[in-house]
């Protein structure tokens, strides 16, 4: 049985030029593309933009730069978003949240002017399915217990379901930091299997 092709976004969330995210993407890309998928790739660290959203408001914020014109279209392009970023200080990296504060605005991501039974504004972006790659030296059972999963939550409920991306499945990899060279294999290995199916 072959697997249904998509239109996948990989996006690199570590502003470094080498990285683990970069080196688990380029294992999950080149498998998608072996398998028929088409991928479109933005890196973080490549992007010039200004990071800060500044004192302005939604109504007169800034103008988007390039960069970030290419991230909505490849946005709007894709079917499925893959994500992966490391987790800093309970969070993720200053220029990943930038790049989530400068492009995903109203009108662009999310119609405010049409609301749910809640108030939620309807997302731009449903339809879409994506997948969550979190690199930490936090163990996955410590991140649930100690700090309840709150990053996770905060990438699924506050960004990916509040534009529309659903399913958000998770992979987290730990500890980063001091993974061996097999360890890290079978991360980059695990990675392949997942972008064969576009998963």
């Amino acid at each position: 049985m072959t697997t249904k092709t998509k239109r996948i976004l990989l996006v690199n969330g570590h502003p470094g030029d080498e990285s683990l995210s970069r080196q688990l993407l380029k294992n999950y890309g080149s498998a998608a593309i072996e398998s028929g998928h088409a991928v479109r790739h933005t890196d973080i660290s490549r992007m010039v933009f200004d990071a800060d959203f500044g004192q302005s408001s939604y109504h007169d914020s800034k103008p988007l730069e390039p960069d970030l014109e290419t991230f909505l279209a490849d946005l709007k392009w894709s079917q499925h978003v893959v994500l992966a970023a490391p987790i800093w200080w309970g969070g993720v990296p200053a220029k990943l949240k930038g790049l989530l504060d400068r492009a995903l605005l109203p009108g662009r991501s999310f119609d405010p002017r049409q609301t749910n039974c809640v108030g939620a504004p309807r997302p731009l972006f449903a339809g879409r399915s994506a997948r969550l790659i979190l690199t930490s030296d936090t163990a996955r059972w410590a991140l649930r217990a100690f700090y309840g999963d709150a990053i996770i939550k905060q990438i699924r409920r506050q960004v990916f379901e509040f534009i529309g991306l659903r399913p958000m499945r998770l992979t987290y990899f730990a500890p980063a930091n001091q993974a061996s060279e097999a360890t890290v294999n079978g991360w980059f290995k695990n990675m392949r299997r997942l972008g064969s199916k576009g998963s």
